[in-house]
């Protein structure tokens, strides 16, 4: 039996909350299968809603008892929470629930994880804990009150009192319930301290499992300097006596910014050499940043209602990327981002899926925690930055700070502060959080022997529910580089804000050659007329790291599609503008490393897809193989001096500089296993001295099918750790042959390692799968049914990650008619499954909706 169709949730629709809250007093009696919840709150009537109908939201709760004012009452239970008959005045709630933590396999609310008290209240979740106004624009400070004989008791802000079998905290500053955080179990810290601008001094404690403490000091030191980076950089204090992290195995995100309490995946903290990659080590200093500068942008000021979601998201994300960027400098991290944005984000903006970074309405809220509204929404703080200045950015955040400390905001508060602070008018700068869609710049251009005219076309494809689309305001950096390779107009930003629009560059001596979208300046597709000899102009002298890359990708791309399509590919200029790029030592390992990777094959899906070809996967997985095997063939020479260049003589240290010759190591080693059958790889996996190196030569040795011995050997070393084994999974489904992925991937949910309550588990088995894009595209359908059968067995458990996996699918229009409908109908069977939950049922709906 089907529930009712849900209702959507629209911005146009939204009302103050009618009561708010002056202070939360909570009390936990952990028991497994019984905790008891007893809250006492104190409401206020707020002067600004139009009614005083008393709501509370609340799901999966055991109502014991209620009063107001100490006199009991008996509110009616109904769908979504409860209402009462409540004085309109100050009055005082009391009540007690019963819940089951250890029932709880959706991961949201209070749950148990492994035997350890875990809560997630972002976005909903503390409706499952206690009955309470679960939006974000109700505010208070939070005391906490936790009995239970766990050694250790956690919540929110500094710790007040303690003893046998009890802890208090105390959060002096005002948050929404999504922020509240609980943590309770067998846990061991490593501590340090941190000394404010100000000379206070704050206790830092991150709190793991026993046996794990070998694996934090990274994340430590990664915390500190976030510390002290946004003090310098956004002059922002931490401002809580104490800042804890703790590791949790079973955990839906990446990691969660509660209050003084973060709550991480393992996979987001724990790190060492011997298990962790250098991806692994960037990827966890990034979240770590991300979730402490959370405590101003989210916390202090949060989202007056989740339509809002990318005012603290996508500013966030914008400074954590600075902050990667200045602790990974060369132009690295900057094309790193941009690739995850086009593999993630672009796919969902011409897919389906595609909404605004500010949506107009949904069904789920957690649908929305997506790549449009975390990456995109960065590239607009980006671009806004870019417009205004460095100096005027600074200046509109400390008047953003100063304005809104302690508020739930809009995104058009954050736009108000810009306009007062530059005197800008950012009315047409606000579609880009009203208008879902990439938009397309076409380029032409004009050459008169003096001056020389670049002239912008912007449009934007249809997008669901948004036919029509107005010119956006777009920031083009471009600089000019002569015929010798000097550059003769430095980065310049023209400001693009008509359907169509020319820029003029007067008094050269010589037609230039031009840098367009330096930095990746907008989240836009340029297309522009090139030469694959000005491609390989660009990847020798372009001084601008992004479109030096952009050049070599380009060309690569251009091989490609012509390999595909049967036209006559341009493989000499891309072969030999490769190794001249590779011989330049002034290039950086890491920037080597990253021109040396092709495309990926969904990237090439899509662009044949917009050229208006249906793409075949296995011919486009064929292809790729070839080109590599060129390439392979093309630099075999170089190969011997490129690996005696990337050997690492010092001690392993996660910094930039050594990752990037490791990452250096392990594309040559590729293009190695390719001439020489894996003996290489075998001899790097027998002495490698650290994870990104194992695992890359593992990877090879599963590319030349003679991965068996290692892989046994593989687990046998590490079945006793969680994260590596996931690895050892995701491994064997990225690597397996087209028409052997969906097989091995069904085989390793047998393992008796395998958990499909795990996230980490289920996304290391199919997140690889849709990874595999010719193996999950295979024309046998193995794929997408094997994803449909555990998507349906998933969603009754822990609908977030059935929900967020089925976007896998979302490609679908793309395809061969044969596919399509092996598709739809595996999407038809989830669709109908019994009991769907609302959020696999919208994200199902949207996708089948294309």
């Amino acid at each position: 039996m089907k529930d009712a169709e849900p209702q959507a949730i629209r911005l146009a629709d939204y009302a103050p909350p009618n009561w708010l809250v002056n202070e939360v007093q909570l009390t936990f009696r952990l028991a497994p299968r019984a905790t008891r919840v007893l809250s006492r709150i104190r409401f206020r009537p707020n002067p600004e809603a139009g009614g005083r109908a008393f709501f509370l939201h609340g799901e999966h709760l055991k109502l014991i008892r209620a009063s107001v004012d100490g006199a009991e009452i008996s509110p009616r239970l109904v769908d979504g929470g409860l209402e009462a008959d409540v004085p309109d005045a100050p009055f005082t709630w009391e009540a007690e629930v019963e819940i089951d933590p250890e029932a709880n396999t959706a991961l949201e609310g209070l749950y148990l994880s492994n035997g350890m008290y875990c809560t997630q209240c972002e976005a909903e979740g503390f409706r499952r804990i206690t009955f309470y106004p679960d939006r974000p624009d109700v505010m208070a400070p939070f005391t906490v009150r936790i009995e239970g004989p766990e050694p250790v008791l956690l919540s929110n802000g500094n710790p007040t009192a303690s003893g046998a079998g009890w802890a208090e905290w105390t959060d002096p500053w005002p948050k929404p319930a999504y922020l509240f955080a609980l943590v309770a179990g067998d846990l061991v810290a490593l501590e340090d301290s941190f000394t404010t601008m100000s000379g206070r001094e704050v206790t830092l404690k991150l709190w793991v499992r026993p046996g794990d403490e070998h694996k934090t000091e990274f994340a430590m030191e990664a915390l500190k300097k976030s510390m002290r980076w946004d003090e310098e950089v956004y002059g922002r204090e931490y401002d809580l006596d104490i800042f804890q992290i703790v590791a949790v195995s079973d955990f839906n995100m990446g990691a969660m910014e509660n209050k003084g309490l973060n709550i991480f995946n393992t996979s987001a903290v724990l790190a060492s050499p011997d298990t962790s990659t250098d991806a692994n080590f960037e990827r966890i200093e990034a979240i770590v940043a991300h979730e402490y500068f959370h405590n101003w942008t989210g916390n202090r000021i949060t989202c007056r209602d989740w339509f809002q979601l990318s005012l603290k998201e996508g500013l966030t994300v914008f400074r954590d990327q600075s902050f990667t960027a200045d602790m990974r400098p060369g132009g690295v991290s900057r094309i790193e981002d941009v690739m995850a944005l086009r593999g993630r984000q672009f796919r969902e903006d011409n897919g389906p899926l595609a909404h605004q970074v500010q949506p107009d309405s949904f069904v789920e809220i957690n649908n929305f925690y997506t790549a449009t509204i975390y990456e995109k929404g960065a590239e607009v703080i980006r671009m806004l930055k870019t417009l205004v200045g460095d100096a005027a950015y600074r200046d509109a955040l400390d008047l953003y700070f100063a304005r809104h400390d302690g508020e739930a905001c809009t995104i058009d508060d954050w736009l108000k502060v810009f306009e007062d602070a530059t005197g800008r008018d950012l009315a047409q700068f606000r579609l880009w959080y009203k208008q879902a869609g990439t938009p397309r710049l076409d380029v032409t251009e004009d050459w008169d022997g003096a001056n020389y005219t670049l002239t912008f076309r912007q449009h934007m494809p249809a997008t669901p529910g948004q036919n029509e689309k107005k010119p956006m305001v777009i920031p083009i950096a471009t600089g000019l580089l002569g015929p010798n390779g000097d550059e003769v107009v430095p980065t310049t930003v023209l400001e693009m804000t008509e359907a169509e629009q020319s820029f003029t560059f007067e008094g050269l001596a010589a037609r230039p050659v031009p840098s367009i979208l330096r930095g990746f300046s907008a989240p836009v597709i340029l297309n522009r007329e090139t030469s694959p000899e000005e491609r390989a102009f660009l990847l020798a002298h372009d001084t601008d790291p992004f479109n030096k890359w952009e050049a070599g990708r380009a060309l690569a791309k251009d091989v490609l599609i012509a390999m595909i399509t049967g036209e006559e590919p341009p493989l000499a200029a891309y072969l030999g503008a490769l190794a001249a790029m590779l011989r330049d030592e002034g290039q950086s390992p890491a920037f080597r490393a990253l021109a040396l990777r092709l495309p990926g094959e969904d990237d090439i899906a899509q662009t044949l897809f917009d050229a208006n070809v249906t793409p075949d996967p296995a011919r486009i997985h064929d292809a790729a193989e070839t080109l590599r095997q060129e390439v392979a063939e093309h630099l075999q020479d170089m190969l011997p001096r490129l690996a005696a260049e990337c050997v690492v003589a010092e001690p392993f240290a996660p910094t930039g500089e050594q990752a990037g010759q490791r990452a250096l190591a392990l594309e040559v080693l590729k293009l190695t296993t390719r001439l020489d059958g894996g003996k290489a790889a075998a001899a790097m996996f027998e002495s490698a001295g650290n994870m990104t190196l194992s695992l890359g030569a593992l990877g090879c040795l599963l590319d030349a099918e003679k991965g068996e011995d290692a892989l046994a050997a593989f687990a046998a070393k590490w079945q006793g750790d969680a994260l590596v084994m996931d690895k050892w999974f995701m491994m064997q489904v990225v690597h397996a042959a087209p028409e052997k992925a969906a097989a091995t991937a069904e085989a390793l949910t047998a393992h008796p390692a395998f958990n499909m309550k795990n996230p980490n588990r289920f996304r290391a088995v199919f997140g690889a799968l849709a990874m595999n894009a010719a193996g999950f595209h295979h024309a046998s359908g193995k794929g997408y049914d094997l994803l449909a059968d555990w998507i349906i067995r998933l969603d009754p458990l822990n609908p977030q990650i059935a929900a967020r996996m089925s976007s896998a699918f979302e490609t679908w229009k793309r395809y061969d008619a044969d596919r399509q409908a092996q598709i739809r109908a595996a999407l038809e069977r989830i669709k109908a499954s019994e009991n769907l939950s609302r959020d696999t049922g919208e994200m199902v709906g949207r996708i089948l909706a294309a």
